[in-house]
């Protein structure tokens, strides 16, 4: 058990400098998480996430959601949710060093945090994450640098990584070193907003999903930022724990993607109305036949409340309307009811031993639950998502049988192949300038070999959706 203290938590520290502390500079009112914010909005790798797969890949619809727009939905909840849970701890003097600077900082860090918790992710949503993962456990037994088998080279701590890759210690990555802007750190982010970001704080050794903890369900940082991850715990006082704004996040992108999966399921003719109503219908009675207090959530009503309206307003499109407005009406009871989550639970989440997220026993926990169950039947299962999910494995795992192999004698004493010279060429410049600055601190050529791996892993993870498909047609002599 921890005491973790807000004028702790909330450390505007950042892990290098810019030269000149912009805090010297004239006329510059900005706290240091609103600079945060500039960063991120002028940063490639944010504008990047407007061509990557939510759920949708490859999809032209103008109202299907991106990894952009719903990265937008999740810092707009986030900040809603530390504003709403602020307020309370301050109304009800849970904590006395609580005042309204500290709400200020909160709400601008969670607005923060919501934009970038996704950079990380590869091209083609969800799935791509485990495309890169399935390679890596089918292809690393075959895979030898000088005559030596990798799996003999690496330690346990790097084979797990990439065996475990995950898009949330990608994130990590992506902002605290590839963004080049002036040095090796990245955007040089706040400590308070990257300890934020990491919502599993253990390594790819320590991943234990059976734990009942939840910080222990996925790593939130490869080997190579575990000396980062450790600087700024140290600092912040969270060694081995989510900090507390973490549960915040991680509600507001539950109710973000929850509800928007069901409504772009809807609008793709994957689900119809009156099957979701079936389904509601059936997560309700089940949630009440445990027990369950649904007292003051009843989505069943607040669906058939909006086709009333729809059909007393006599809307052209009643099922169209009543969905859309019955999930708007849905996410402000699950922000009250994360809220809720946080605020009862506030000694065991600042000693670091809340081991659930923030709807556990809360009435809307079943109603996420539902959400997601729906979701995965009727738009993760569907026909076009499956055959985009064949496309993008045919797409990445040929990415990675090209580009893994050419990069595995780059910066050694062996010459590159002819191809696999105009390979590494393709590779972004910026990427392979931040794994020559890193790998000059390497004491053997195992921790290079492995940068070398996170160089394909950056490079892959940062395409866009219609980037990796272009340029695996272009390789493949398609045009």
């Amino acid at each position: 058990m921890i005491n973790m203290e807000w004028n702790r938590l909330l450390s505007p520290k950042r892990p290098g400098n810019y030269g000149k502390s912009s805090s010297n500079r004239s006329g510059d009112l900005r706290s240091e998480f609103e600079k945060d914010y500039h960063r991120i909005i002028g940063s490639s790798s944010f504008r990047r996430l407007q061509d990557k797969t939510q759920v949708f890949a490859l999809d032209k619809s103008d109202f299907i959601r991106t990894r952009l727009t719903h990265s937008l939905e999740v810092s707009s909840f986030a900040r809603s949710l530390g504003q709403n849970i602020a307020q309370y701890i301050i109304e009800n003097k849970i904590d006395g060093s609580f005042n309204l600077q500290t709400k200020s900082d909160i709400c601008d860090i969670l607005q923060c945090a919501g934009l970038i918790h996704d950079l990380g992710n590869p091209p083609f949503g969800h799935f791509g994450e485990e495309a890169i993962r399935d390679w890596f456990l089918r292809k690393m037994g075959e895979l030898r640098f000088q005559d030596k088998p990798v799996t003999e080279l690496f330690t346990g701590q790097m084979l797990e990584d990439f065996y475990h890759f995950e898009g949330n210690a990608q994130a990590l990555r992506q902002v605290s070193k590839l963004h080049f802007l002036v040095n090796e750190y990245g955007m040089n982010l706040t400590y308070a907003l990257l300890n934020t970001i990491i919502k599993y704080p253990v390594s790819s050794e320590n991943i234990n999903p059976k734990s009942g903890d939840i910080k222990d369900k996925k790593m939130g940082f490869f080997y190579a930022e575990q000396p980062l991850y450790e600087m700024i715990s140290t600092e912040m006082g969270t060694e081995g724990v989510r900090h507390p704004l973490t549960y915040i996040l991680e509600a507001a992108d539950d109710i973000a993607y929850r509800t928007a999966d069901i409504e772009d399921a809807f609008k793709k003719g994957c689900i119809s109305y009156e099957k979701l109503r079936e389904e509601l219908v059936k997560a309700q009675k089940k949630a009440d036949d445990s027990f369950c207090d649904i007292s003051r959530l009843d989505p069943v009503g607040m669906l058939d409340h909006q086709f009333d309206n729809a059909m007393k307003r006599e809307v052209e499109n009643p099922q169209l309307y009543a969905v859309q407005n019955f999930l708007v009406r849905l996410q402000s009871a699950l922000i009250f009811c994360a809220t809720s989550g946080f605020t009862s639970n506030y000694v065991s989440i600042m000693d670091g031993t809340w081991k659930h997220d923030l709807f556990y026993h809360t009435y809307g926990e079943w109603v996420i639950k539902a959400l997601g169950d729906i979701a995965f039947q009727y738009a993760f299962l569907s026909k076009p998502i499956l055959q985009m999910e064949v496309s993008a494995g045919t797409i990445l795992d040929f990415l990675m049988d090209r580009f893994v192999p050419a990069i595995m004698n780059y910066d050694t004493e062996i010459p590159l192949k002819m191809l696999d010279k105009k390979l590494v060429s393709l590779i972004s410049e910026n990427y392979r300038q931040i794994y020559h600055l890193y790998a000059r601190n390497c004491t053997n050529d195992a921790e290079k070999l492995y940068l070398r791996f996170l160089l394909v892993t950056d490079f892959v993870s940062g395409m866009t959706d219609s980037y990796a498909k272009d340029l695996y047609q272009k390789l493949n002599g398609i045009s």
